[in-house]
């Protein structure tokens, strides 16, 4: 029996960023702020903190890689932040195999019913572009919904990462939230952590 709980983050690029060059295989993203957020006001028991992010994931490769990445682990909370690329990639037809909403949510499910920790957490995706108009946004909407769709189904923590978003693009807020457009910026990844805390601490 483990001495302190396992958080474990999987996701894509925005999970992952600068993980592999991190001794500490965590990375310079939303997951350290989460981290060290913790470490300050949560500093006993204090969990240990597990980076699974891969850049150009889509829904598909988790699936591919969730025993080994997640069941193996047997994490205590999983954290999952998925679904820009099921979009991007329609926007500049990397491919012919897009992860259309149906699929998503299928997929998705499939990921939940497979997963015994005993917090699950669903992070909405955040935006593609920094315009809330834009087309990658309106695309996106079946995605955010799908996984409010699921959180209420299943009982599950949902961060409205995409609706803490477009609040501040609405305004808007005086620093850009991403570098390109759908990586994070130090602002962007502050406001996903921020997120994240504030809803599992409802």
């Amino acid at each position: 029996m483990r001495d302190r709980a396992r958080y474990l983050f999987i996701g894509d690029s925005i999970t992952e960023w600068g993980r592999f060059e991190d001794s500490e295989g965590i990375g310079e993203n939303y997951v350290r702020m989460i981290r060290d957020d913790l470490a300050i006001h949560l500093p006993h028991p204090f969990p240990e903190f597990i980076n699974r992010g891969i850049g150009g994931n889509r829904i598909t490769d988790l699936v591919e890689r969730w025993h080994t990445d997640v069941i193996a682990n047997q994490p205590d909370l999983v954290s999952i932040s998925i679904g820009i690329n099921d979009v991007w990639r329609q926007l500049d037809n990397q491919d012919m195999e897009h992860v259309y909403p149906n699929d998503y949510a299928k997929l998705y499910r499939e990921l939940i019913e497979q997963t015994r920790a005993q917090k699950i957490v669903l992070m909405e995706p955040t935006i593609i572009d920094e315009d809330p108009q834009s087309k990658g946004n309106q695309l996106l909407k079946p995605y955010v919904e799908i996984v409010n769709q699921l959180a209420e189904e299943y009982q599950l923590t949902v961060v409205p990462t995409h609706q803490a978003f477009l609040k501040y693009l609405n305004r808007p807020g005086p620093l850009p939230l991403t570098i390109d457009g759908v990586h994070m910026s130090s602002t962007g990844n502050r406001l996903m952590a921020l997120t994240w805390l504030q809803a599992l601490t409802k």
